[in-house]
C-alpha cells in the first residue's frame, strides 16, 4: 500500500513548569498527514539541540553518541516502512510506531507455516494426498527444523528473512551435515519451495527467494524392461509357487501400468465394461486420487482369470492376492536371477515398462499414456519419452545387425568388404 507522505522528526518536548536541564526527545511519525509520537528515552538541554536538523549540536562525544542513536532509529524505521510497502501491508503512523516498539503484528514464522501445511496434508490423506507423501513432508520439516537450529541457533525463523542464501545454505546442510544424496537433497529443497510458493500465494511475502536458485540434481533414469526381457520373465518355468504368484502380479502391472499400492487395493468392482464393450480398469491412484482408466489387454485378463478363485481374493474381495511390497521386491530379485536379468527387478519397474515398452514404444500417443497412468501433468509422462531416446543406439544396432544378416544371406555382403572398411572410416571421423 503506497503512502502519499512519510516524514520523521525528532524534537524536544516542552514540559510544564520547566526551568532548566534536559528536555525529553520525542519522535514524530507522520503518514498521510496523520501523526503518532513517542519518546526515545533520551534527553538533552535545549541550548545543545539543533531544532532545524533535529540533532544534537557540536562534535562532543555525548553529541556524537546521541546523534548515532537517532540515526539508528531513523534507519530502522525506514527499513520497517520499506518492508511494509514490499509486503503491501497497511501503513499508518501508529503501525510504524508499534513496529518500532516491538508491538507490531506477529511475524510469520517459516517452520510454523510448514507444520500447519503438514497437518492439513495429513487430514487429506486419501483425498488428494498419499500417506507416503505426507511422510516425506514430515521428514522435510524435520530437516528444515534441524537446519534452522544448526545455522541460527533458534527454534524457528522469520519468513520475511528467508532469502537466496538461506536456500543455498539449506541445500549445503542437507548434502554435508545430513549426508543426503543429490536427488534426496533436491526433493527436500523442492518441499521447502512448495511452502514458499504457498506463502507467496497468501501474500505473506512478495519476493520469491527461489527466483535465482537452480537445482543441480539430475532426475534419476526410469529403469524398464525391454520386450525381450519381459518375454523371458513371462515364459520362464518357475517351480516355486510364491515366485509364480509374484511373477504373475508383476506381469499384470507391466500390462496395466498400475503402481503397487493400486494393484494391492484393486477390487473386482473396479473392473467394468467400457464404451467399446471391452473390460477396463476404472480406479483412482492412491498417490494423487486422480482417475486412472485402463483398457485390459489379453495378458492382464488371463492373470485376473487365473486368480479369481484364490482364497485371499475371495476372502478379502480383492482382484489379486498381492503380498507386501517388501516381499514382492525380494522375490522379484530371485526371479531376475533365475531369468538372467542383469537389472535389479523392483515392482515399480513394471509401471515404467508399461509406459515405455508396452505403450510409447508401440505408438500409443503420450496424452493417452498420461491419462492411463493417472498423471496430473503430461510433463511427468514426457520423462519416459526421454528414456526411450536412450534406446535409439540399441535399436539402430539391431537394425544394422538385421541388414548385415540379410546381406550375408543373399551373398551380397562380405564381412571384410569395402562397406565395412568405409563404415570404419566414418566412425573414426567422430572419435
Amino acid at each position: 500500500m503506497k503512502t502519499k507522505n512519510f516524514n520523521l522528526l525528532f524534537y524536544l518536548k516542552k514540559v510544564k513548569g520547566y526551568e532548566s536541564g534536559d528536555l525529553p526527545i520525542y519522535l514524530r511519525i507522520s503518514v498521510d498527514g496523520k501523526r503518532s509520537e513517542a519518546t526515545i528515552g533520551r534527553g538533552i538541554e535545549p541550548e545543545k539541540w539543533d531544532e532545524k536538523r533535529g540533532k544534537a549540536r557540536g562534535n562532543t562525544e555525548d553529541a556524537r553518541s546521541l546523534n548515532a542513536h537517532l540515526d539508528s532509529i531513523l534507519a530502522k524505521l525506514k527499513r520497517i516502512h520499506t518492508r511494509l510497502l514490499d509486503s503491501e501491508e497497511e501503513i499508518s503512523a501508529d503501525t510504524l510506531r508499534n513496529e518500532l516498539d516491538g508491538k507490531g503484528k506477529k511475524s510469520k514464522m517459516l517452520l510454523e507455516i510448514f507444520s500447519d501445511h503438514n497437518k492439513q496434508m495429513e487430514s487429506l490423506i486419501g483425498r488428494g494426498f498419499g500417506a507416503n507423501t505426507h511422510k516425506t513432508f514430515k521428514s522435510s520439516l524435520k530437516h528444515a527444523r534441524e537446519f534452522v537450529e544448526w545455522k541460527f541457533k533458534r527454534p524457528d525463523y522469520e519468513l520475511r528473512k528467508v532469502d537466496f542464501n538461506f536456500i543455498k545454505d539449506y541445500d549445503f546442510f542437507l548434502r554435508t551435515e545430513k549426508n543426503c544424496i543429490p536427488i534426496s537433497a533436491d526433493k527436500y529443497v523442492k518441499h521447502l519451495k512448495k511452502i514458499i510458493l504457498l506463502c507467496l500465494a497468501n501474500r505473506w511475502i512478495v519476493v520469491n527467494p527461489f527466483l535465482h536458485y537452480k537445482s543441480t540434481a539430475k532426475p534419476s533414469p526410469r529403469t524398464f524392461l525391454t520386450k525381450h526381457e519381459l518375454d523371458v520373465i513371462r515364459n520362464k518355468a518357475l517351480s516355486i509357487e510364491r515366485l509364480n504368484l509374484v511373477r504373475d502380479i508383476f506381469i499384470f502391472s507391466c500390462y496395466t501400468g498400475l503402481a503397487y499400492i493400486d494393484v494391492q487395493k484393486l477390487t473386482p468392482n473396479e473392473i467394468a465394461q467400457g464404451d467399446d464393450g471391452k473390460l477396463w480398469v476404472f480406479t483412482k491412484r492412491h498417490k494423487t486420487d486422480t482417475p486412472s482408466h485402463i483398457p485390459l489387454l489379453k495378458e492382464a485378463l488371463e492373470i485376473i482369470e487365473n486368480y479369481k478363485d484364490h482364497p485371499v481374493c475371495v476372502r478379502r474381495s480383492l482382484l489379486l492376492p498381492v503380498l507386501t511390497n517388501q516381499r514382492m521386491n525380494s522375490y522379484l530379485k530371485e526371479i531376475g536371477d533365475l531369468c538372467g536379468i542383469t537389472k535389479t527387478l523392483t515392482f515399480h519397474m513394471a509401471r515404467h515398462t508399461f509406459a515405455t515398452t508396452i505403450t510409447l514404444s508401440n505408438g500409443v500417443p503420450m496424452e493417452t499414456v498420461s491419462k492411463m497412468l493417472g498423471h496430473n501433468s503430461i510433463k511427468t509422462t514426457q520423462h519416459y519419452a526421454k528414456v526411450l531416446d536412450s534406446k535409439t543406439s540399441e535399436d539402430m544396432q539391431k537394425l544394422e545387425e538385421r541388414l548385415y544378416d540379410k546381406a550375408t544371406t543373399t551373398g551380397n555382403f562380405e564381412a571384410t568388404g569395402p562397406e565395412q572398411i568405409e563404415m570404419g572410416r566414418v566412425v573414426s571421423m567422430f572419435r
